[in-house]
This record gives structure tokens, sequence and C-alpha cells, in this order.
């Protein structure tokens, strides 16, 4: 989220009223640019959704290239036949790919307000390196192939941004990449293209996810705020959140071209993204109402909704794919948020869908994005307010704390178990 999102998205989420958003620029050019109840909080049936389609820039008929530009050493994603029993069967600490043999135990941090990058040991739980960033980096995205850790810094509203390659054998940084608004970064679940989030502009971007080689915009004029993602458990589409007018998009991947568009209700202010172990109900974190929507994957549909903690904010999945901690960042909004706030996780229990333990953090704090460590026992969040970083064991919840850089932001761990990653901050399969 920017720094402007807390007024502009109160203000879109008032104007909203299903109808359609204002197409952004279409510029495609390098650089144009306990258990709770479930029956409280935000009423399902107050959702509405417009399943009319949006343009696309993509010609919907020639879909993704077959071929991807992962080495031979990568493991194939399954082919798009059907959802898997469990989507997480492959990110258990025992599944650590051969191509991370190499790769340094480190916690990687943007901070947004120094450009800067924070590196973690995560055995001494001491920073042990920093370095300069492009501006304003957001996130840090382990590519498909799982051979590149990728710095997304989007820059002045879209102005001088690029994505910085990080080299996971050395943790030294590479020579910048000049791409447009890359807010946030996924990939093909073929792994034939990297997914660039035009936060500022409105679209998605597909690039070449080797060299970063523009391909192809998707349009998405519907989602404002457009930030987080994740994938239908056969890899046929994607949603995504609209953090400033309270919606989600659904992206069919094979056609290049938007689905639908669910509008969630009371004013909410939708964040990060994560599907189930069975692939059939998607859990969205509202920053808003303090909680996760629950829609259902095929219908997309709110089923539910699992209150858990002020500004409930980043979604990570535990190693052993049975619980979902969600980081309550204290705060609804950027601009009025205080160092020391209520900050929160929440311990989400996937088979019943309700809370099973909740992790304060003494002193407060402000836990946004992370991820946990290859061998579960460490879920990793960035202290967006606090800049610090918190490390919470997964037996106890006791949190260590770590200063880092100003307004730390999307964090990864790596390495990763998992043949593949979607991106984000490893969100593998």
């Amino acid at each position: 989220m920017r720094l402007f999102a807390g007024t502009a998205a109160l203000c879109a989420a008032l104007l909203l009223s299903g109808a359609a958003m204002a197409d952004a620029s279409s510029s495609s050019s390098d650089m144009s640019m306990p258990s709770m109840d479930m029956s409280s909080g935000p009423s399902p049936s107050m959702s509405n959704m417009d399943m009319s389609s949006s343009s696309s820039s993509a010609a919907s008929s020639s879909g993704l290239p077959s071929s991807s530009s992962a080495p031979a050493s990568s493991s194939e994603p399954p082919p798009l036949s059907g959802p898997p029993i469990n989507i997480y069967a492959n990110i258990g600490a025992d599944h650590l790919s051969p191509v991370t043999k190499d790769a340094l135990p480190r916690v990687y941090v943007p901070n947004h307000s120094s450009n800067t990058v924070s590196v973690i040991d995560t055995t001494t739980l001491k920073v042990v390196d920093t370095f300069k960033a492009g501006i304003e980096p957001q996130h840090i995205i382990p590519s498909w192939d799982l051979t590149t850790l990728w710095v997304a810094n989007n820059g002045h509203y879209g102005h001088h941004s690029s994505l910085t390659p990080i080299d996971p054998a050395t943790g030294m940084p590479g020579k910048e990449v000049p791409v447009v608004d890359p807010y946030n970064m996924y990939f093909m679940p073929d792994g034939s293209a990297a997914i660039i989030v035009d936060e500022a502009v409105h679209r998605l971007d597909l690039r070449d996810p080797k060299t970063m080689k523009f391909k192809v915009t998707i349009k998405t004029p519907t989602c404002s705020g457009i930030n987080h993602a994740d994938f239908a458990a056969d890899g046929s589409y994607a949603i995504f959140t609209c953090e400033f007018n309270g919606a989600l998009v659904k992206v069919d991947l094979v056609h290049q071209q938007v689905l639908g568009t669910l509008v969630l209700p009371k004013m909410s202010m939708p964040q990060d993204i994560r599907l189930s172990p069975d692939g059939k109900t998607f859990f969205v974190a509202d920053m808003m109402n303090d909680g996760v929507h629950l829609i259902d994957a095929d219908s997309f549909t709110i089923t539910g909704f699992i209150p858990t903690g002020p500004g409930a904010h980043g979604l990570t999945v535990s190693r052993d794919g049975t619980k979902l901690y969600v980081s309550n960042r204290g705060s609804h909004t950027m601009n009025l948020a205080n160092k020391h706030g209520p900050g929160s996780v929440s311990v989400i229990d996937f088979a019943t869908k309700s809370v099973v333990a909740q992790w304060p953090i003494p002193g407060g704090g402000s836990p946004d994005m992370g991820n946990v460590s290859a061998d579960g026992k460490q879920l990793w969040l960035s202290g967006r307010f606090d800049d610090e970083v918190y490390m919470f064991d997964t037996t106890s919840g006791a949190v260590t704390k770590i200063p880092v850089g100003r307004e730390p932001h999307g964090l990864t761990v790596w390495p990763q178990p998992g043949r593949y990653s979607l991106g984000h901050t490893g969100n593998m399969r």
C-alpha cells in the first residue's frame, strides 16, 4: 500500500456503487511510466458482483506461450487439468529444491522509505548487510525458477521504477532493470511470464520472466489499487485485490482478460489473498473490517467472514499447509498509524475456518508482510510503522524484534521449499 492509501481508499469506497472505474493509461512501453464466530463482521448479503468482461489489449485467442524460459533443472508445475487434493503438498520442509542448495539462509527486507534492503541472518537473528535498492522498494519476490530474488522498486507514482535482482547464493544485488510501476510481481503458473502489478495505472504487464522484456498488458479498469493475488488450483485464473475501491477482480490467465468484479461489503480495503489447501476457498484480508473474507473459488461469491484483529493485512501459509497466519497491522490507514500500535498475528485453521491462536506483540507493533522459515519454526514479518522486523516462534508465539531501515514492507525468507514460486514474498507451490 502506498502512503496515500488511507484517505484515497475511504473516498473510493464511499463513491463506488458498482460503476466501472475509469480506464487507466494503456501505455505499454518499458518506461512509460481463540475460535471466532464467522457470522459476525460484514454481511455476505451486501456483496455485489459484476461479471461483465473488461477489455484487454492481449489477444484472447492466443493464450500464453507453452514453453518456459526457466532452466531445465527447475521443477515443472502440474498440468492445468484439475485441482490437486492439497495445493501446498510440495511446500513442506523436506521439499527444498536442488536449485536452492547454494542459497544463503537469509531474510531480505525492503525498507520502503530508506530505499535500501536489510539482510538478516536467520541463525544469528542479526542484520549482516544493508545495500541500496531502487526508489521506494515494496516487496522482494522469488523468481518462478527459484534462481533470483527481485526487489520491486515502484518509484514515485510509477516514475523511476525498476526491479533489482539479488543473487541468493551471495546475497548481493545486481543491475536494476527499468519497468513500469512494479508495486508487486507474480508469475504465470507455467513460468511463461512475470506479471507486474502496475498499481498506479490499473493494469497488469506480462514480461519475460528472465529478461523482463515487455510482452503484453491486461487492463484492469474496475480495480483501483490492484496489488495482491493468488491463483486457482488449476492455474487457469487469478484473483487480484483492489485496495482503493474495495473489490476483487477475476482474471482469466489463458485468454488474458478480466472475467468479473466482486465488490466487497462495508467500505472494505482488501489486502493479501491466499487459497485454501483444497483449492475451494480464497481467504482475503480486509484492513478496514479487521478480518478475513471467505470467497468461493468456483462461484466467485462471499461465503463468510472471520474476525481477526485491527488492520488485517498479510497472509502467510504455515509450513505444513494447515494454518494461515494473519498479520493484523494495528491500523486502518497509513497516514494515521503510530508506532507501537495494537498489532498481532491471528492463526486460522484452514479445516475449521476459525481462529485457533492469537499472538500479540509485546510493547505493540505493526506486522505487515513476510513468510515462514524453511523448517516452519519461524514466522518473519516486517514491522511497517516501527522500523523493525518480527520473528515469531510458530510453536509458542514468542516474538523477537530486530531493528531495520525505515518503513519495512514485503520481506521474504530464503530459501523456501517448493517446486516453483508464484511470486509476491514467496507464494510457493
